[in-house]
């Protein structure tokens, strides 16, 4: 009985020794793994490079490195003789000879940024500023020896021999006509920064001109430490009104002319261009407004002749993200992935456009695409077919045969192969197993050498008390099997245990992924720690199983979600070991219309709400996200109203904490500004905390620490 006393004593102090999470920890880096910044393979050598901090020197610096021998071959530039450079961006010219640097970034929205560029040449160590002027998305023409880059919504390129500015467009205007770059809602829904590029012998630069002057604009105010707020004014599409008026346009470098292409068939949305092979073609996709009908077109400039080469009709949407890896071969033919058997998977084309085969199927989906050797003859991309919950590495021939699996853990894996594709960095977490870089060899996947393996973190881990994220599948509302994980107390604090449902449950994403750890698991672990269950669920209408799945919400974004995460919940409520008068959901920008939503809605099973930087009606969203799963509000205006939190604020009871930032360039403060005014005029007491000049990201400073220290402290409090 003494050996039984003294072994409980003994592990009850080591219990009590370990540390708990504090926020502050969570948001000062305390668990951030190391990393390979900047990592980039060599555009024509067998090598990889990364950024670099000399701490001897006090410099960034890009690092060549073998892949084999994992040694630094060469610095290839330092901010040593540099210093008013500071922390930077860069890329490779196409030979190598260059180094286009980016330095005093300026972040714009999600993808854009502007700032001061320069071409370092390698070979004579000489630094050349492109512009004095803060300029966008410059990139080299494929000889290395221009620059194109536009500023002030103008396309211009430089030589670089001649040390000569040439400028392509002179009617760029804020907020008005823009050249080269996306306005906002292309750069944020169709993910991309750069509306132009150089054809393959450099001799032609094809870009998009957007015309936003009909465009409704949006204003907000900018408070800082200004007496007087100023007010930011941009142009933002919302849902159901006009779009930027987008054509197409090619600038011949020796003529110095400008081509309009003319696009017979009507179109809404411009969102792809993509030379081939063939410098006098270029390709380019057209989407209606609905998103339902998509054309891949050829546009040959020798003789002015464009045509369909592929159209793709839905009954719902053509999802542009999952089909986002058109690839021309040499010979034309193409590879093109698509949803049309229920999954994505890739097909080849023949030059005109016809189907030759599939090349990926099974009851999973294609997630990303790496390229193609056309030496190897093989296709490398990453898929879902270990799981949805994983994302792992493949290669295949273009008959579909010799399929190999290159990562050989469960988790996630992600790839960076070399130019000629016998390498590849493997990126690869799961849930137990933080960030590993890897060197592989592609033929076969085996390893290499390990680059980075994050053991400190694991063995700075062990000091905590965490809890372990347990994966598994719950029923939904109509009896489908959804992903979630549970995150179970450390110990027994109550008499019966409260949860905390954490969700995103918007379109084709995923909060139930067999990967590392992120901010908001920390978070939730410190909540275990406290005697919380925390529940994450990913219901019909989220990402990783299919079209079918994905797209059961088309037209009535928010319906079937809330109903699987309500059913969830009841499912929870019912077991005797929970608390089913303690039951809160917390979620952000999606995720925070649904616990809008649930505490409206469904209070008899929610107690507790936090909503962070919420839509609560999808009549104030964009025009390109809102309208591809709810088509307008003039054609169905039942989606938009019936699930939307604003009008079931007379049904309101629990706890409720709104949050947003005022400078939320993406979901306007305006979502939550409404909510308030509704809850407030049915007399529904509530909490509300808004973050000054914050974007929907709310951070800066010590922001997020406030955001999760209140967010803590309410479940604390409430919960």
């Amino acid at each position: 009985m003494k050996r039984i006393f003294w072994l409980l004593l003994f592990v009850g102090f080591i219990a009590s020794a370990q540390k708990q999470i504090t926020i502050d920890e969570i948001w000062n880096g305390t668990f951030r793994p190391d990393y390979l910044y900047g990592l980039k393979a060599m555009p024509k050598s067998d090598k990889y490079s990364k950024l670099d901090i000399n701490r001897q020197e006090r410099a960034y610096e890009i690092g060549i490195y073998n892949y084999v021998k994992q040694q630094k071959e060469e610095t290839a530039f330092s901010t040593k003789n540099y210093p008013f450079i500071g922390y930077f961006d860069y890329e490779f010219s196409p030979d190598e000879s260059k180094i286009l640097i980016g330095s005093k970034l300026e972040q714009i929205y999600r993808h854009s940024k502007k700032g001061i560029y320069y071409v370092y040449d390698r070979k004579t160590k000489h630094l050349t500023k492109i512009d004095d002027a803060l300029i966008q998305e410059p990139s080299f023409n494929p000889q290395g020896n221009k620059v194109a880059f536009v500023k002030d919504n103008n396309l211009y390129y430089k030589d670089l021999r001649k040390n000569k500015i040439v400028q392509i467009t002179s009617d760029g205007k804020k907020n008005h006509i823009i050249n080269g770059i996306p306005d906002w809602v292309y750069e944020e829904e169709f993910s991309f920064a750069k509306a132009y590029e150089w054809n393959a012998d450099g001799t032609k630069i094809a870009y998009t001109k957007f015309d936003e002057s009909q465009v409704p604009e949006f204003s907000m105010m900018k408070y800082d430490t200004l007496l007087y707020p100023k007010v930011v004014t941009f142009k933002y599409p919302k849902a159901g009104e006009k779009n930027s008026k987008v054509s197409l346009h090619i600038f011949d470098l020796k003529s110095g002319k400008n081509r309009t292409i003319n696009i017979k068939d009507k179109f809404e949305y411009l969102p792809r261009i993509k030379w081939t092979y063939n410098p006098e073609c270029l390709s380019f996709i057209t989407l209606n407004r609905l998103q339902n009908d998509l054309k891949l077109y050829k546009y040959n400039y020798k003789f002015k002749k464009s045509g369909v080469v592929v159209e793709r009709k839905s009954d719902t949407y053509v999802d542009l993200e999952a089909t986002d890896n058109l690839t021309f071969l040499p010979n034309g033919q193409f590879i093109w992935s698509s949803e049309e058997n229920g999954f994505n998977h890739f097909y080849l084309y023949s030059i005109k456009g016809k189907k030759i085969r599939q090349i990926t199927q099974g009851n999973w989906e294609v997630t990303d695409f790496y390229g193609y050797d056309k030496m190897l003859g093989k296709i490398f991309y990453q898929s879902t077919e270990t799981g949805s919950l994983n994302r792992a590495i493949y290669s295949i021939d273009l008959k579909g045969k010799n399929k190999k699996l290159l990562s050989l853990e469960q988790g996630t894996s992600d790839a960076e192969f070399s130019a000629n594709h016998k390498y590849f960095i493997n990126t690869y977490s799961s849930s137990k197993i933080p960030y590993t870089f890897t060197v592989n060899l592609s033929e076969s996947g085996t390893t290499l050498d390990t680059i980075i393996n994050n053991k400190d973190l694991l063995n700075k881990l062990k000091n905590y008390q965490l809890p372990e994220k347990v994966y598994t599948q719950v029923e939904g509302a109509d009896g489908t099997m959804l992903n979630a994980y549970f995150i179970k107390p450390i110990k027994k604090i109550f008499k019966k245990t409260p949860v905390l449902i954490y969700q995103y449950s918007g379109p084709n994403v995923q909060t139930v992924r067999n990967a590392w750890n992120s901010s908001n698991d920390y978070y939730h672990f410190l909540l275990a720690q406290k005697g919380y269950m925390v529940v994450s669920v990913d219901p019909r209408g989220t990402g990783g199983r299919g079209a079918k799945f994905k797209k059961l919400t088309y037209k009535q974004l928010g319906k079937l979600e809330l109903e699987d995460v309500s059913k969830v919940a009841r499912d929870l409520a019912s077991r005797t070991d929970i608390d089913e008068n303690r039951i809160g959901i917390w979620g952000w920008s999606f995720g925070g219309f649904m616990a809008s939503n649930a505490i409206m809605k469904k209070n008899d099973v929610f107690k507790l709400a936090i909503a962070v930087a919420p839509v609560t009606n999808w009549r104030f969203y964009d025009t390109v996200y809102t309208e591809r799963y709810l088509q307008t509000p003039q054609e169905n205006p039942e989606g938009y109203d019936q699930n939307s939190p604003l009008f079931f604020t007379k049904n309101f009871k629990g706890k409720f904490l709104l949050v947003h930032g005022s400078g939320d360039d993406n979901v306007h403060l305006q979502n939550s500004m409404r909510l308030a005014r509704n809850l407030q005029e049915n007399d529904k007491p509530f909490d509300e905390m808004i973050y000054t000049d914050k974007n929907h990201g709310i951070y800066g400073k010590k922001t997020r620490n406030h955001l999760y220290h209140k967010m803590l402290n309410y479940i604390l409090n409430n919960l």
